[in-house]
């Protein structure tokens, strides 16, 4: 289940709680999960998404999102010893509106991206080498083809 916190000022972002968890329960077809997981998505400003990307990732500048997963090593990731809560993820609505523009497209398919990104990387998907980037992202394209933006 999808929790969205929203800790802008913006009352618009409230709309995509059904939007995100039709996502994950799209994630959970793909990669032929079975079990419930409880996920908090935290909708935040460029200047918080900059205090924890520095504070935990040592990263002095804003990012458009960062997931903490509860449990990170890949032994800890198994799913089928996954405890029911897998972690959080903080988007950034300053870099969704900004990134919209930059690629052309609207904000819903922003941060549906970045929704998708980050609860892939939740399940243990990450884009560290070149292959692993080709799945991850070949996984992002599957999962968003069947959503209209």
């Amino acid at each position: 289940m999808i929790t969205l916190i929203n800790q802008t000022n913006d009352e618009k972002w409230n709309v995509y709680e059904e939007r995100f968890q039709s996502i994950f329960e799209k994630i959970k077809e793909v990669c032929k999960i079975d079990r419930d997981y409880d996920v908090s998505i935290i909708l935040v400003d460029a200047c918080e998404i900059h205090n924890i990307n520095k504070t935990y990732r040592n990263i002095d500048r804003p990012t458009d999102v960062i997931s903490f997963a509860l449990k990170d090593s890949e032994d800890e990731m198994m799913l089928e010893e996954i405890e029911a809560e897998l972690g959080d993820i903080f988007i950034s609505v300053d870099a969704v509106c900004e990134q919209a523009k930059e690629y052309g497209h609207s904000e819903c398919r922003e941060i549906s991206f970045l929704c998708t990104h980050g609860l892939l990387h939740l399940l243990g998907y990450d884009h560290m080498n070149d292959e692993d980037e080709k799945e991850m992202f070949a996984l992002q394209d599957v999962i968003l083809d069947d959503f209209t933006f």
